[in-house]
């Protein structure tokens, strides 16, 4: 009878809120940014809603939700061409590289402090799958400041494709931006 009780005990345990939350590894937010005013003339507030709000507080996540065989994520694009979004060369490999390749950036928890880096992922999404290298992180830890030209942290949830991925998922162009995807290793 002792057994019972002590298996029924740590069932409990093991199923309270605060023990899943750990074992499934929650993504919390890790602070919160204040936006800062960029200088003059460096947002068009017509063509670069990006920018950051002065006064405006934006959350910062070090971390990124768990990864599984299908790891839900918001896909948006992204240029990885000099002068494209990034303003600079790929953090992997520190180039740049067409928009006719399919290369991602993913948010800071899944980049892994680069261990992502020069690795193919599968992305799917709107009925298909596409195969991309991994070459940039999309940070969710800063933002907000020149070092940064000045846009908020990335979600914790991002993976921001060139328009080679955007046209394997089969998208039709006037719906590029942003899509709900799923994606995994490859």
């Amino acid at each position: 009878m002792k057994n019972i009780g002590f298996v029924a005990f740590l069932f409990l345990i093991l199923l309270s809120p605060h023990f899943l939350e750990s074992r499934l590894q929650i993504c919390k937010p890790s602070g919160k940014i204040k936006g800062k005013k960029p200088p003059p003339d460096h947002c068009n507030e017509d063509e670069d809603l990006l920018c950051c709000i002065e006064g405006k507080y934006y959350t910062t996540y070090k971390c990124s939700p768990a990864v599984s065989k299908r790891t839900k994520a918001i896909l948006n694009l992204n240029s990885f061409e000099k002068g494209g979004d990034g303003y600079s060369p790929s953090k992997c490999d520190n180039k740049y590289h067409s928009d006719d390749t399919p290369v991602v950036t993913i948010s800071t928890g899944w980049y892994n402090g680069g261990s992502r880096c020069l690795n193919n992922v599968t992305i799917s999404g709107n009925g298909r799958s596409v195969i991309a290298m991994v070459v940039d992180e999309c940070d969710s830890s800063v933002g907000c400041d020149a070092d940064n030209d000045y846009l908020p942290p990335c979600g914790n949830n991002i993976v921001g494709a060139s328009k080679a991925v955007w046209k394997g998922l089969g998208v039709p162009l006037e719906d590029w931006g942003e899509l709900d995807v799923e994606w995994t290793d490859a």
